[in-house]
């Protein structure tokens, strides 16, 4: 029985309006269990909840900035302590110059966080770039997000941390429908198969579903149902890895027949169990299927 892997720990740090929101958000769709605003002190508690979990809790984003300035100075310390008892623990600076902080701080109308003097944001700045810099000397990589937008920012952060596991970045939904009920219009990607002929015409399957084996069976027993299925998969196959550079994270693919009930639910669980084999997140819905 394979050992669960030791805990891979992130603490995301940085200047007030480098990203940090952006970043945490972008592991959370990794799959990361994210703290904002923890108190460094409580890093080794949370490491030994982390490895005590196991698969429960694999992967932990921590945010550690200025906010939590009593304890900011024990925080090289206790990342130290943390690496040195094994754990995998690595730091993200994030990082901006001066001009786009304070352009991001006026665009949000946000008041800074170590702003309780009535100093000028120039100030400020200044003074949590000092705070911050023994937790700077730390990290592991540091972002400069002056000229990123916030898709790069995420393609940067994905690219580090998925591990090779770069399919679990995008949730797929294949949901099937009948265009008698509308067009769903959630759909990202929407395919039409009633050029398929119609199994509720045929006497035996008229009240069975494109789940039913004897349904799936005419639907793939015909030529042209498989070369279109066999196009679709190729499709996707290389569409979705595109879709996950440009930084999309939910993907939603809708295939539907008259009254989504029969070629479209076989069609629709088909693609499903294809991109699930190649290791995606998916979930399949049938909108339609109990309607008459």
């Amino acid at each position: 029985m394979d050992q669960p892997q030791d805990p891979r720990i992130v603490v995301v740090t940085g200047l007030s309006g480098a990203g940090k929101s952006t970043a945490i958000r972008a592991l959370e769709d990794l799959g990361y269990f994210c703290i904002d605003n923890l108190p460094v002190i409580l890093l080794p508690k949370m490491t030994e909840l982390a490895a005590a979990a196991g698969a429960e809790i694999r992967l932990l984003a921590i945010v550690v900035d200025a906010r939590e300035s009593r304890f900011l100075g024990d925080a090289p310390r206790y990342i130290d302590d943390a690496r040195r008892a094994g754990n995998r623990v690595e730091v993200v600076f994030l990082d901006a110059s001066d001009k786009t902080l304070i352009r991001r701080y006026s665009e949000t109308r946000r008041r800074h966080p170590l702003d309780t003097t009535g100093q000028s944001i120039e100030q400020v700045i200044r003074k949590e770039m000092e705070m911050m810099a023994p937790v700077r000397e730390q990290a592991d990589e540091i972002i400069d997000t002056t000229g990123l937008t916030l898709n790069k920012l995420q393609r940067r952060l994905f690219k580090r941390f998925m591990e090779g596991q770069e399919n679990k970045a995008l949730s797929v939904t294949v949901k099937s429908f009948g265009y008698k009920f509308g067009l769903p219009i959630e759909a990202d990607l929407l395919f039409d198969v009633r050029f398929m002929p119609n199994p509720f015409y045929i006497a035996e399957l008229r009240e069975k579903t494109g789940l039913d084996d004897l349904v799936k069976d005419y639907v793939f027993g015909l030529e042209h149902s498989n070369e279109f299925f066999a196009k679709l998969c190729d499709m996707m196959e290389f569409l979705l890895p595109h879709f996950i550079e440009e930084g999309k994270r939910y993907l939603v693919v809708c295939i539907g027949c008259t009254g989504g009930r029969h070629r479209s639910p076989a069609m629709a669980q088909a693609l499903s169990e294809f991109l699930s084999e190649l290791g995606y997140t998916v979930d399949c819905l049938h909108r339609d299927i109990e309607k008459e």
